[in-house]
């Protein structure tokens, strides 16, 4: 597995649209920043366009600066467009309900957005749903906006879609409080619930079963078949050594998953998963080291996580150990290996 081919994710060009909408409500032109980062217009209108994350997070934080303003991630969520999550957008704003809508945003967000080491995901219960939003830890200046963007967008959106202002019953972060703390009060009409376990927000039954007047049935079906078709498209996989690695990446922040952990995802016994990777010439070892090996490269290289936080991540038992590791693959330790990049960047 080549060190490069790694990455920690990427995301749609459309997001940019709502970075651009917000700095213009702050009186700034967003047109240097963007081309500083070689985002010209015929790139933001390129089909199937991506940005890495670790370039949307510097690129959020130089927004941040530019408006003066921490909070600028809510905002950006609040002036998302369905356009700017592409087929997936078009698609939920055409749901019968929130929802499903909310199902589709979740569902669908391969197509405008791809995190290695975890997904979003929604979780219904009698009570309601909580619609459950995977972040890059730990969290730091850099960001924070992206939690507040999707959180936001995902109440605009649907608030949207509803035709009524939709305040949530619960919403839980991650992080711990920021300085900027009383402006989520403002934007979700609900005090936040902040260290949490989850990037979350929770909807009532009688909120998610608010109708769309817009919905047209035919259209909606024909969207779903679409999404269905270029979501497997992008999930495919060719491989079993590739379908262990997809599995191990989220799996790893601290703690080290053994083979019995990844095979029963994959709903087959240890001992077949074993055969069968040694039929590939792999073994379940060498996956773990070469995913290893390559998030560590990622994070160092395009993220300021400390080198203990990343040791974390990758369920080394101890920052030591993640070192030893490190130079051992690379030849460099990880404070060398982060210099020099830098200086090629």
């Amino acid at each position: 597995m080549n060190a490069q081919r790694v990455r920690l994710g990427d995301l749609s060009v459309g997001f940019l649209h709502s970075l651009n909408d917000a700095l213009q409500l702050y009186g700034h032109d967003p047109q240097p920043l963007l081309l500083a980062y070689g985002l010209d217009g015929e790139r933001l209108a390129e089909p199937h366009a991506r940005l890495s994350i670790p370039r949307y997070m510097r690129l959020g934080h130089a927004a941040i600066q530019l408006a003066g303003d921490p909070a600028l991630g809510l905002e950006m969520g609040r002036l998302r467009k369905p356009g700017h999550l592409g087929l997936a957008g078009l698609t939920a704003a055409q749901a019968p309900t929130v929802r499903e809508a909310a199902r589709a945003l979740i569902r669908y967000e391969a197509l405008y957005a791809s995190n290695y080491r975890g997904s979003s995901s929604f979780h219904e219960d009698a009570s309601g749903a909580w619609l459950r939003f995977y972040s890059i830890s730990p969290y730091y200046a850099y960001n924070r906006f992206v939690v507040d963007t999707v959180l936001a967008s995902w109440i605009s959106q649907l608030s949207r879609l509803s035709g009524q202002p939709l305040v949530p019953m619960a919403i839980h972060i991650e992080f711990e409080a920021p300085d900027y703390a009383s402006r989520y009060d403002e934007q979700f009409g609900r005090p936040v619930i902040f260290g949490a376990e989850a990037n979350q927000l929770q909807l009532d039954q009688r909120s998610l079963a608010l109708r769309n007047p817009d919905h047209c049935p035919g259209t909606w079906r024909h969207l779903l078949e679409l999404c269905e078709a270029e979501l497997e498209r992008r999930t495919r996989t060719r491989s079993l050594r590739e379908r262990v690695a997809q599995i191990l990446g989220p799996m790893l922040k601290g703690q080290e998953p053994d083979l019995q952990q990844i095979a029963a995802r994959l709903q087959m016994p240890a001992w077949t998963l074993r055969r069968k990777l040694a039929e590939e010439d792999s073994s379940y070892r060498a996956i773990l080291n070469d995913t290893r090996r390559d998030l560590a490269m990622a994070y160092i290289r395009d993220t300021e996580s400390a080198f203990g936080e990343i040791a974390w991540l990758l369920g080394f038992s101890s920052a030591e150990a993640f070192q030893r590791a490190f130079k051992r693959w690379s030849g460099q330790t990880p404070g060398d290996y982060r210099r020099a990049q830098r200086r090629g960047a």
